[in-house]
C-alpha cells in the first residue's frame, strides 16, 4: 500500500521533513506544501537528504506555494517535480492513503 506524505512545515523550524523522509518507503510520494516548499530548494541544510531520498520515492512540490514564497523552478533540487492543484488531487487518488506531517 502506497502513501502520499504531505509536509507543510518549513525545514528551518521543525524536523518534520526529515522525519517524513525517514519513514517514506518505495512506492510512496512526498508532497511539500505551504512552508514545506522551502525543503525543495537547492543549497539548504536539508537538500542532501531530500536529494538522496528522491532516488527512492517520488517527491513533489506544490507550484502555487512555491510561487507565493518566491521559489523559482530553477532552484528545485534535481528529481523534484512541481505540481499544480490538479496534480495534488491526482497524487491523492493514486495512493492508498495519505499522511499529513504536521
Amino acid at each position: 500500500m502506497s502513501t502520499l506524505h504531505t509536509v507543510n512545515k518549513s525545514p528551518f523550524s521543525t524536523q518534520t521533513l526529515l522525519s517524513c523522509l525517514s519513514h517514506a518507503q518505495d512506492g510512496d510520494a512526498v508532497l511539500m506544501i505551504e512552508d514545506g516548499v522551502y525543503g525543495a530548494a537547492k543549497g539548504t541544510g536539508v537538500a542532501d537528504a531530500v536529494a538522496a531520498k528522491a532516488g527512492k520515492v517520488s517527491i513533489y512540490v506544490l507550484q502555487g506555494d512555491m510561487a507565493a514564497r518566491g521559489i523559482d523552478a530553477a532552484r528545485l533540487i534535481d528529481g523534484i517535480n512541481a505540481v499544480d492543484y490538479a496534480g495534488f488531487v491526482r497524487l491523492a487518488a493514486e495512493h492508498d492513503r495519505a499522511q499529513a506531517w504536521l
